[in-house]
């Protein structure tokens, strides 16, 4: 246990990945000394880290220790052989894994609001931060992308309510079990369970058994809401030591909802509790996935206190999170929207989601296979079913291909061949310089381009506007006045 009171120095190993780099603003608002390395330091974290005034250094050295830290805390990025983590275990100094960390210096005496599941944790928890904030709550949040409305993925807070996207991928090199069992869950949404994580998972149910884990730490005065329209959610909830609140759109449940109107901005929706209607809603958001989001945070919030009125403002102010499903730009008639999705589940729901909020226009669907999980074959057949309800699918090739086994890999023309063969215009393209020429050539105004990647994608959100821009002729970057 870390006597945070007698710490001065903090130094983070990693820090340019999008949690570490949340954390060490969180303890620089503290007034922590925050110091950190990572092997490329690269914007945007680099440049909002500098911002603050936090030291970085390029790449890892003992070197880097020189001043002495208080605390060392270790990202999961880095491993075993790493010599700066070499050397913080041999000099004997303090260290912790970034969710150790947070536990023990922003959950401990508060109220968690964990959120957890295979999708929809970031814009869940962005959601419920965000109504708790609007409504005067004050509370810290940690979320794996950021809040428009605020524009960070994180906050300090007053003592009360922490909501924090409660990850299962592991911990670190000297932890290997899932971020989310440190988390002391008071609150906690499940909104899904499927097979990802590859690299880290053997199988589902060893998936399934880390989320069981998870369920078994909320406390019987806690609080979950549990999406029952995946099976393996409802089989872990019989675990929980607390009555589970179901909600879903598929079946029988405590609490479901409808869509009543969508559009470019936004949609109209209703809750309802056994059947009855609990409230009348708007969003920015558009989704089946997005009500089920809502309809989770609705859960939590209530039974926290919140009126009706308190939750319908929150979510009608909600201004979404930053790469879920944003538009970044708009070139010559045509829609640019940026999306995280990497699963086949999360490509079907956002290519629904864009069909919801541009019905009458043409779809491009641009896929990067850049997670552990969409660069190896374990959803290859599944991929060909999520993109059919796009016009046009291109698809690039597997990011560091070289780092997965041939025969475990992804194959992008496969999936072009298999979408092919359910009548859907798909094509597999070797390099991003490829994709950009083709978009050039046949994107017309009216259309609607989304790329989805949980990466920089080459770049291709800076270069794909401006080369639409050169090719129609017209401004480009917009004015800003």
């Amino acid at each position: 246990m870390i006597q945070w009171d007698s710490v001065e120095h903090v130094h983070l190993l990693g820090i340019c990945g999008t949690a570490m780099g949340a954390f060490a603003g969180m303890l620089h608002e503290l007034g922590y000394r925050v110091t950190g390395s990572d092997s490329h330091p690269y914007p945007p974290m680099s440049t909002q880290l500098a911002s603050l005034g936090i030291k970085v250094y390029a790449g890892y050295s003992t070197a880097n220790l020189d001043d002495g830290p208080d605390l060392v805390i270790i990202g999961n990025v880095i491993r075993r052989e790493n010599p700066e983590a070499q050397a913080v275990v041999a000099a004997g100094l303090p260290y912790l894994s970034l969710p150790a960390a947070i536990s023990e210096r922003f959950l401990k005496g508060n109220h968690p609001i964990v959120v957890a599941g295979t999708h929809g944790k970031t814009t869940t928890a962005a959601i419920c931060a965000w109504c708790l904030y609007h409504a005067g709550y004050d509370p810290g949040f940690l979320i794996g992308g950021e809040l428009r409305n605020l524009g960070k993925n994180y906050r300090c807070g007053k003592q009360g309510y922490f909501v924090i996207e409660g990850d299962e991928y592991d911990t670190a090199f000297f932890d290997k079990g899932p971020k989310f069992l440190h988390y002391r869950p008071q609150s906690a949404i499940i909104t899904s369970v499927e097979f990802d994580h590859a690299d880290i998972y053997r199988n589902l149910e060893h998936v399934k058994a880390a989320f069981r884990q998870f369920v078994q730490r909320i406390p019987p005065d806690g609080l979950l809401a549990a999406c029952s329209d995946y099976e393996h959610v409802m089989s872990l909830v019989q675990f929980s030591r607390t009555p589970p609140h179901t909600y879903g759109l598929k079946c029988e449940c405590e609490y479901s909802g409808y869509i009543e109107e969508t559009g470019p901005d936004g949609m109209r929706f209703v809750v309802t509790q056994g059947g009855a209607p609990t409230g009348n809603f708007n969003t920015k958001l558009v989704g089946k996935h997005n009500l089920l989001n809502l309809i989770a945070v609705t859960i939590i919030l209530s039974r926290l206190g919140l009126s009706p009125e308190q939750i319908a403002s929150g979510f009608a102010s909600f201004d979404g999170v930053r790469r879920r499903q944003e538009v970044f730009a708009e070139v010559a008639g045509i829609t640019l929207v940026d999306d995280f999705a990497h699963h086949p589940t999360a490509v079907q729901v956002t290519i629904d989601a864009i069909r919801m909020r541009f019905p009458d226009r043409r779809l491009w669907a641009v896929f990067e296979p850049r997670s552990a999980t969409s660069r190896r074959n374990v959803f290859q057949d599944r991929f060909a079913g999520a993109f059919v309800g796009a016009n046009q699918v291109i698809i690039a090739d597997v990011y560091h291909p070289e780092q997965v086994p041939e025969e475990e890999r992804f194959s992008p023309q496969l999936l072009a061949e298999a979408l092919q063969g359910r009548g859907v215009d798909a094509r597999a393209l070797p390099s991003t310089d490829d994709i950009i020429d083709k978009l050039v050539r046949e994107a017309v105004e009216g259309d609607v381009i989304l790329i989805m990647s949980n990466g920089g994608f080459d770049g291709i959100y800076e270069r794909l506007p401006a080369a639409l821009a050169a090719a129609k002729r017209v401004p480009w970057p917009p004015s800003r006045r």
